[in-house]
């Protein structure tokens, strides 16, 4: 399991500390991370957040609300995206039974620019575009520096069917991506999410866990 350790900023400075892709390359530089530069409280306290769209699954008048939180970059959210996330959609998204709400964490640049990838056609492509990310993490992740990752992710982008001036003009949305960190924040504490995946069940806290246990939560929610 993904921590969010109290060394966060000094992480996520080291791994994300001066790159941007140069006017050489023919590209204007990407988004930083806007958690690399702590910005005050009141800063982000200012960013209007209500410009964010829930990414949602199911009915929303479903018993029971199941929120998780994840990154793109993290190997355990993966994981639950391969395997237990599908039962889960089966046995209880698609039935009505929960309304599945998809909250991104933002541990690096190049989750935050993944998030702004999938979120790039909006919520009708949202889940089929997490999918593919999810499903490539091993190789994008791993694919060298920021600059070869970003190009990575842009293939997923167009396989996805995202036209290459609309990639670019949601990689390079520095606005956007200031506002969807603030939001992540926003929500990760209100709700004391400290690692990924975590999963807001009825608006109580469950940690990740084998899918028959969860399964189990989920019923006992169904029954009461």
């Amino acid at each position: 399991m993904t921590r969010l350790l109290s060394g966060f900023f000094a992480v996520v400075a080291l791994v994300a500390g001066g790159y941007a892709l140069s006017e050489w390359q023919g590209v204007r530089a990407l988004p930083e991370n806007p958690l690399v530069g702590a910005a005050s409280a009141q800063e982000a306290a200012e960013v209007d957040t209500s410009t964010i769209v829930e990414m949602v699954q199911g009915s929303e008048t479903a018993p029971v609300t199941l929120i998780e939180y994840a990154s793109y970059t993290c190997p355990h959210c993966a994981n639950f995206h391969e395997g237990p996330y599908k039962q889960l959609k089966t046995d209880f998204i698609d039935t009505g039974k929960v309304k599945f709400v998809y909250r991104e964490v933002y541990f690096d640049r190049y989750g935050l620019w993944a998030s702004m990838i999938a979120r790039c056609k909006g919520p009708e492509k949202f889940f089929g575009i997490t999918d593919l990310i999810f499903k490539g993490q091993s190789e994008w992740t791993r694919a060298g520096g920021a600059s070869e990752i970003v190009d990575e992710l842009r293939k997923i982008g167009r396989l996805a069917g995202i036209d290459k001036d609309e990639l670019e003009a949601c990689l390079m949305d520095a606005n956007r991506a200031q506002t969807l960190v603030a939001w992540y924040q926003e929500n990760a504490t209100k709700d004391g999410v400290e690692s990924t995946p975590s999963f807001i069940l009825n608006g109580k806290k469950v940690e990740n866990q084998p899918y028959a246990d969860l399964k189990k939560l989920i019923e006992a929610e169904l029954e009461g």
